[in-house]
């Protein structure tokens, strides 16, 4: 399989995986450990796995979940359900008990590979159907059944303004030309070394990474985690050249106390910032005090991550801008979802062959996301004369927290739980190390001895830590408009005056 700038991603994960191989080249190195995984045993560790899954009956494009945090037999697992024509389920560790089993039931999926440090969890909120492998499980191996490019090769789900998460489907084609559409933006090459510090049961970890290094033909530092005192000694250990992170990473890393080596500088042609909007006054500062180009771009779980990037060094990176389309095409659209004159304001659409295919079992939400063929990312912005793109707000009521999108209405719905509770509802505040945090007001009955700390503690056991509402104001009646719908925009600015 060849890399073409010009030309999206022909044939299938297996294909491309079967081409690295014979290369024998490094595909992944763990700077924590100091293990080294070739493509070679990559693919026959993968092919190996997929045909134990085809020995215990699973169909092609069959849901196989995968709970893994970064790491070797997280990757192998991966792999092994792309390459037997499986759909890789990736299960997102931080999205709470509740979303997890919530995901593994929707998806349907029978069989899961799960990492020792989640066997406790998924016992307990796994669906009865589902069963955790085991190596011996795998043993009775069975023939690959050909691969087709249009079948489903990803299911990752990400959070909606209903509350309930999206399934989030991709083909073997559109799964591929994630990885595309960053190769191409950033001019990787079989010389580069990413460094994956961002989980890949998320979208960004999984294509801008993983994708792009085997349509590109590079190879990849992976940790399971992301370390900002250990950031830059990795980084000159595993001989990195470029990175994917969010905002949230980047200002960790200007508030610590490391700084790369004169060799690290040297040889980091760039680092990469996506999820939410990076500050211009951070981005500045970085760059200033370590003499690494950002480069900001933007991603949807929707699209195999990036649709937008700012040029590399020496083109003209506009800063404040996620930058100009590659491999796909932009467009704003008007309320009424025509074309927007120049320069107008409207909702970002996207078309292109990284785009999804669906949401899993919800023709009513897939439906309202496209427009014809453009997908609709929700995002309100415009066009300049030069083709950047400009994002000025959002039209869903996601809150963005370290790049991770959290739906209000699930908060809302722990909250209301609690028998006290009259009214709830969960919003975002700007926050400098976040982006956004998560706050939530309530109404409560007469008479209630209810207490912020005790709903902090439902929500921390429904929903974890990372979605946990910072502070719960306790309001006489949350405002509404007309329909006696709550407008939840307006707390941020109505719990500022309350505590003024």
């Amino acid at each position: 399989m060849i890399f073409e700038q010009d030309l999206p991603p022909t044939g299938t994960v297996r294909d491309w995986l079967d081409a690295r191989a014979e290369t024998a080249g490094v595909a992944i190195v763990f700077p924590e450990t100091g293990d080294v995984l070739t493509w070679q045993t990559l693919r026959d560790e993968a092919r190996s796995a997929a045909e134990g899954l085809a020995g215990l009956g699973v169909a092609a494009a069959e849901s196989v979940a995968i709970v893994h945090p970064n790491g070797r037999e997280g990757v192998i697992a991966l792999y092994a359900a792309l390459y037997g024509g499986f759909r890789a389920t990736m299960i997102n560790l931080a999205a709470g008990p509740d979303a997890i089993s919530y995901a593994l039931d929707h998806s349907g999926a029978r069989f899961a590979f799960v990492h020792e440090s989640q066997r406790e969890l998924i016992d307990k909120i796994g669906p009865e159907q589902l069963a955790t492998l085991t190596p011996d499980m795998l043993e009775t191996r069975a023939t690959l059944q050909n691969v087709d490019r249009g079948q489903h090769a990803l299911l990752m789900y990400t959070s909606g303004t209903t509350g309930q998460p999206k399934g989030v489907v991709h083909t073997q084609a559109s799964l591929l030309a994630g990885g595309w559409t960053t190769a191409i933006a950033h001019a990787l090459s079989p010389a580069d070394r990413g460094f994956c510090v961002l989980p890949i049961y998320h979208i960004n970890g999984l294509c801008v990474t993983l994708m792009g290094a085997l349509v590109s033909g590079g190879s990849l530092a992976m940790t399971a985690k992301f370390s900002a005192r250990q950031f830059w000694d990795q980084a000159q250990r595993a001989e990195v050249t470029w990175f994917s992170v969010v905002p949230t990473i980047i200002s960790h890393l200007l508030h610590s106390d490391t700084n790369p080596n004169a060799a690290v500088r040297a040889r980091l042609r760039f680092g990469r910032s996506a999820s939410s909007a990076l500050a211009i006054e951070t981005q500045a500062a970085f760059e200033d005090r370590f003499g690494v180009p950002i480069i900001e771009t933007m991603g949807l779980t929707e699209t195999a991550a990036q649709i937008l990037s700012n040029p590399l060094p020496p083109g003209t990176r506009k800063i404040g801008s996620p930058g100009v389309a590659y491999g796909n095409e932009v467009r704003i659209l008007t309320s009424d979802l025509k074309d927007a004159p120049p320069l107008q304001e409207g909702e970002i659409a996207i078309r292109g062959p990284n785009v999804m295919v669906e949401y899993l079992h919800n023709a009513e939400a897939t439906a309202k996301t496209f427009a014809g063929d453009w997908l609709r990312t929700g995002d309100l912005g415009h066009v300049d004369e030069d083709g950047y793109v400009f994002v000025t707000g959002r039209l869903k009521e996601l809150i963005i927290k370290g790049g991770e999108n959290i739906a209000p209405r699930e908060i809302d719905e722990v909250l209301y739980s609690e028998p006290d509770i009259i009214e709830a509802a969960a919003f975002a505040r700007p926050c400098k190390s976040y982006g956004e945090t998560v706050e939530a007001a309530v109404s409560v009955k007469p008479g209630s001895t209810l207490s912020e700390a005790a709903l902090i503690a439902l929500c921390q056991e429904r929903l974890g830590k990372f979605k946990t509402p910072d502070s719960i104001h306790f309001l006489n009646e949350l405002p509404k408009g007309p329909s006696g719908k709550i407008q939840r925009l307006k707390l941020a600015g109505l719990v500022r005056k309350v505590s003024a």
